[in-house]
């Protein structure tokens, strides 16, 4: 059946900001199924609140909003576009959430809307724990014994039915966030409880526990006719228990019998075809207890998933292109394969290699959560490797993660040798316990014992044991001298670091000899049907074949244009996300346009830079220098190669330069020894003496007596860090000289042989972020101006911003502007430049200076209508900026960006906020006005925006002056104030009636039974010195967990009454992008 006619527009709901358990993965899909629908006819409006993606960009659709995706917001944008359609299975939880809130209250019906893609029943069908266990049994399909629990007495009866250990998993929730497993009855009543409260719906379903079984998913599609392809099967490697994002995934599944994969096959249909989702993709999970054989299903998305991103990205199906065209009424038969051009897309996927998933997490961040995975998910991002076998796929997977890791590296089992430490070590789901297993194989364990401990399947354990053993034989004989065994171990995946580590070598020591005996890989396509018909897209892995006398097949082709490489971000993190994948799909349009070939090499599964027709040629690798090289020697057989980008990717292609530099590679932009300049403390010190500008009293120390000299003549609160960081790692701000002692013994470990670098810590000092660009003749333009909200000593990453500017005078921004390009010129800047300020009494320090892309350039793309990441790329490739013809902005508008934190999935954490980055994603408001921005942007965040109620204060002796005008406006606006004591005497004393209330150590009922009962709605709290943080650690933690709008610094508080103030004059209005300004990019 061909599109329907009957629909005009449509419109398609986003996931919102990065988040543990939705990442950019929606962005993906979103920007594939935008694309799709806008390609077919239809007129797309989207709502999306996060800037930092590329389906935002004003160029893709008709109508962008980046607004709060709330459904009241979602409401009056249906209210002012009257779209006939909603496409709410593209961004994640969030959408399907709005959506089935809308379609609940009955709006949806009131308005005239449909849901495409998925059906309100079908949702609830598989969304509703209690219908989707009904929905099984009645097609013979089992699920593990389980209860619908609303309240603690409903939890004792399914105790009783269910028994421990139980496994909780709260409906309609992202990622299990509040669910968790029960070991013992108070364990299992608390978890009930915080379960209850994380579901929207308020209930959980208590289920029987299937720890240690093995776990599978289906990525399914089906299509009104009743078309039915599996597009990916997926085998989790860690066992049941590890949530399925944080565990390390194999596709295809590996370790079924053919008939066993036939059974769970015909059981995913039978699954899609009775919950109903019969116009796009769906995954499957299913648990198979190794003992028995006995299959159960655990649950199913009936939309676009991570694993959709991983199953598209593994197999080339693009699923949510496809699900969006089936959302409109096309059959799988009448759609085309891409990556063929000559089958269907009814035709199933066949692969013939191994992909590897491994999931990246960042638990140094989160001192105080103890790094144990469960059913709750905790990852922030993951690699994707391929390979010719599992050992090839999984040891590339290793050396994609970047944590530093060359393969199987040799880990520290606490109490090793001893027998009973190892099979403690191996029985603890810990998120490297691939490594644990290798060295317990180290240690002379056999199979059945780590299966016994890990619950891991007998065959992988083998895969790694073999590893093991050629490892040792390696480190016994030295490297092979002959072609045949070197390319043995190069088919099993080894890295030429880890050889080199074995054998006492550099790694190009290495690599000469391996080219010597010429062992170098050739590049396979992957062509969705095992090359059954030739692929016209160029989607490459490298893998190494042969046996050293007949050469091997390439399938790399490079073709004879002027061609330009850019290298991607590699797996998220925090520090480093979606923005530089961001700039990176941004400097593939530009040159695209311009005429050159862009080839892209990233290993991250989730991104667009990934996807098949982004860049002309994809090379789904690590970012490491042997790989990197390889496949540029390949590309250069033929065509020209002008040159690699390595300054939008962040930090893992900067740490590249130096390497492909050495191996004769230009790099584009600008040059690696400025990008050292700007890291490098005494040589920046050097410039900015010559410049003449000022930057915080600083000194660079290599011993814990020179830190303390330096600490002691600069003067106390310092900041203090190891060099070459990102995203803040293991920065603090110390007060005195015992927490000198504490950070260098424990960071000098962070640093090695790096310094660590200490500053002046300006005190309320405001921040400033400044992006520019630069050509190569040394003409700059100053593409954004942010004010950061909270003061100086909170990392940028973290902090809200707004642009323009909201306090500063016209005076120090021509300053700052100044400053910047005088910078700009000296380092020969060509492309982007990032650079922080911190403004004290009226003067202008330089913090820091970044010459590469940083993580601001998308929220200043979308505030001032400007792809200033495309401008960059068309200046490294040679361009001159005015043949750019850009302009200053001149809108009226005001842009907030606000950052958006994980600590509810780690209890025990503070929320206080430093100079260490810990935000996964970020939103932004828009408006005309700043209060307004600011409302939106805290919504926007999932904070709530109160309107009446109390406000409890309580802050630090030099913060109490500043509060007093703040709160004399709440006030005004109807809001009483509660406050301990001394806040409170302080408050009195400037004529504030505050009700006093006890701090938590004084003794109930205090501050905390207040907020637990509701009585609180907005919560100002700062804090210095570290007793006074433990002591109000609970307040902040409730605060949290119970929704409460919380800001923990003045500058947050004012900004949040200016937000208050705005939303009480008059409801929040929404407007598209496109009416901000009229570029389109």
């Amino acid at each position: 059946m061909p599109k329907r006619t009957d629909i005009k527009s449509i419109l398609v709901i986003g996931a919102g900001p990065i988040v543990i358990g939705q990442a950019c993965e929606f962005d993906y899909s979103g920007v594939q199924a935008c694309k799709a629908l806008k390609d077919e006819g239809y007129r797309v409006i989207l709502i999306n609140s996060n800037p930092a993606t590329i389906m935002t960009d004003p160029g893709l659709v008709d109508a962008t909003y980046i607004e709060p995706i709330t459904p009241d917001f979602v409401a009056r944008i249906i209210e002012k576009e009257k779209p006939d359609a909603i496409l709410p299975t593209m961004g994640g939880q969030t959408a399907l959430n709005t959506a089935m809130s809308l379609h609940r209250d009955g709006r949806l019906e009131k308005y005239g809307v449909e849901l495409i893609g998925a059906n309100a029943e079908a949702i609830d069908k598989a969304e509703d724990r209690l219908l989707f266990r009904d929905a099984m049994t009645k097609i013979g399909l089992e699920c593990p014994k389980s209860e619908v629990v609303h309240n603690r007495e409903e939890a004792a009866t399914a105790l009783e039915r269910v028994g421990l250990p139980a496994i909780i998993r709260p409906s309609f929730t992202l990622g299990g966030t509040g669910g968790g497993i029960a070991y013992n009855r108070d364990e299992y009543f608390e978890i009930v409880a915080g379960g209850v409260d994380a579901s929207p719906v308020g209930e959980v379903l208590v289920e029987e526990s299937v720890l240690g079984w093995k776990e599978y998913e289906m990525e399914v599609v089906r299509d009104r006719n009743d078309n039915c392809i599996i597009i990916c099967s997926i085998e989790n490697v860690d066992p049941m228990g590890v949530h399925t994002g944080d565990s390390v995934t194999v596709a295809p599944a590996l370790t079924l019998t053919d008939k066993e994969y036939q059974i769970m096959r015909d059981a995913s249909i039978a699954c899609l075809r009775e919950i109903g989702v019969d116009t796009g993709g769906s995954n499957v999970q299913f648990a198979v207890d190794p003992a028995t054989g006995r299959m159960v299903v655990i649950e199913m998305n009936p939309r676009v998933s991570r694993s959709s991103a991983l199953a598209s990205k593994a197999t080339g199906f693009p699923i949510a292109k496809v699900a969006a065209r089936l959302a409109v009424g096309y059959t799988l038969d009448e759609l085309l394969n891409d990556i063929t051009g000559e089958t269907p897309a009814s035709f199933e996927p066949t692969i013939d290699y191994v992909v590897t998933k491994m999931p990246r997490f960042a638990f140094e961040k989160f001192p105080g959560a103890e790094p144990l995975l469960n059913t709750s998910m905790k990852s922030v991002g993951e690699a994707m490797s391929i390979g010719r076998t599992f050992q090839e796929s999984l040891q590339k997977a290793l050396r994609s993660m970047e944590t530093g890791l060359t393969g199987l590296n040799e880990i520290e089992i606490k109490g090793a040798p001893d027998k009973s430490a190892i099979v403690g070590a191996l029985a603890r789901p810990t998120p490297d316990r691939i490594l644990v297993i290798a060295q317990a194989f180290r240690y002379g364990l056999n199979v059945e014992e780590i299966a016994q401990a890990s619950k891991y399947e007998p065959w992988f354990l083998r895969q790694i044991e073999q590893l093991v053993a050629i490892e040792a034989s390696v480190r016994k004989d030295g490297l092979p001298t002959d072609a045949k065994a070197f390319f043995d171990l190069k088919k099993k995946g080894f890295s030429d670091e880890r050889l080199g580590e074995l054998t006492k070598q550099g790694a190009g020591d290495v690599a000469k000899k391996r080219r010597a005996l010429g062992v170098r890989p050739v590049f396979k396509r992957i062509d969705t049907c095992a090359a059954e018909f030739e692929s016209r897209t160029p989607y490459l892995y490298s893998c190494y074949e042969g046996d050293g006398v007949r050469p091997a097949e390439c399938e790399a082709q490079p073709t004879d244009r002027r061609k330009v490489i850019i290298l991607g971000g590699g797996p998220n993190r925090i520090g480093q996300g979606i923005e530089f994948d961001y700039c990176c799909v941004h400097a593939v349009y530009a040159l695209r346009e311009a005429g050159y070939e862009t080839i892209m090499v990233n290993c991250n599964p989730e991104t667009v830079s990934t996807d098949y027709d982004t860049a002309d040629r994809l090379y789904f690798e690590p970012l490491t220098a042997e790989d990197v090289i390889e496949l540029v020697e390949v590309e250069r057989r033929s065509g020209e190669l002008m040159g690699l980008i390595v300054q939008f990717g962040g930090q893992t292609p900067l740490k590249l330069a130096k390497p492909l530099e050495a191996a004769g590679i230009p790099i584009l932009g600008t040059s690696p020894d400025a990008i050292d300049l700007a890291e490098d403390r005494e040589r920046f010190q050097k410039l900015i003496h010559e410049l003449k500008l000022r930057q915080p009293d600083n000194g660079t120390a290599t011993s814990q007596e020179k830190a303390i000299e330096i600490a002691e003549r600069i003067g106390y609160p310092v900041v203090i860090r190891p060099s070459y960081v990102l995203g803040g790692r293991a920065m603090q701000i110390v007060y005195d000289r015992a927490a000198i002692e504490r950070y260098m013994r424990d960071a000098v470990k962070v640093s090695g042989s790096n310094p660590v670098l200490i500053d002046s810590y300006l005190r309320d000092a405001i921040e400033v972020d400044v992006d520019a660009l630069a050509d190569k003749d040394q003409n700059v333009f100053v593409a954004g101006i942010m004010e950061h909200i909270e003061e100086a000593g909170i990392h940028s990453g973290d902090s809200a911003c707004s642009l323009p500017p909201y306090s500063l005078s016209a005076k120090i921004l021509a300053e700052i502007e100044r400053q910047t390009e005088a910078m700009a010129k000296a380092l020969h800047v060509v492309g982007l430049m990032n650079v922080q300020f911190a403004v004290k009494d009226g003067e202008v320090y330089v913090l820091e200076v970044n010459p590469r892309a940083s993580r601001t350039v998308p929220f200043v793309a979308k505030a001032t209508g400007q792809p200033i990441a495309k401008f960059a790329a068309r200046l490294m490739a040679g361009e001159a900026l005015k043949s750019l013809g850009i302009k200053k902005a001149k809108g009226k508008h005001i842009a907030v960006k606000e950052a958006v934190f994980p600590f509810a999935r780690f209890p025990g954490v503070d929320i206080i906020l430093g100079p260490e980055m810990r935000s996964t994603g970020e939103v932004m408001g828009l408006d005309m006005d700043f209060g307004r921005a600011f409302a939106k942007s805290q919504l926007g965040a999932g904070s709530k925006v109160p309107v009446e109620g109390a406000v409890f204060v309580s802050v630090k002796d030099q913060d109490k002056q500043a509060m007093v005008k703040p709160l004399k406006r709440l006030i005004e606006l109807g809001f009483k104030v509660v406050a301990t004591r001394g806040t409170a005497e302080f408050l009195r004393k400037h004529s504030i009636e505050a009700q006093q209330v006890n701090k938590v150590l004084e003794g109930r009922p205090h501050i905390v039974d207040l907020m637990k009962d509701g009585k609180v709605q907005l919560v100002f709290n700062t804090v210095e010195g570290a007793s006074a943080l433990t002591d109000s650690f609970t307040l902040r933690r409730t605060a949290l967990m119970h929704k409460i709008a919380y800001y923990t610094t003045v500058a947050g508080a004012k900004a949040a009454v200016e937000g208050i103030a705005a939303v009480k004059q008059g409801g929040l209005d929404v407007a598209p992008l496109q009416s901000y300004f009229k570029t389109a990019f």
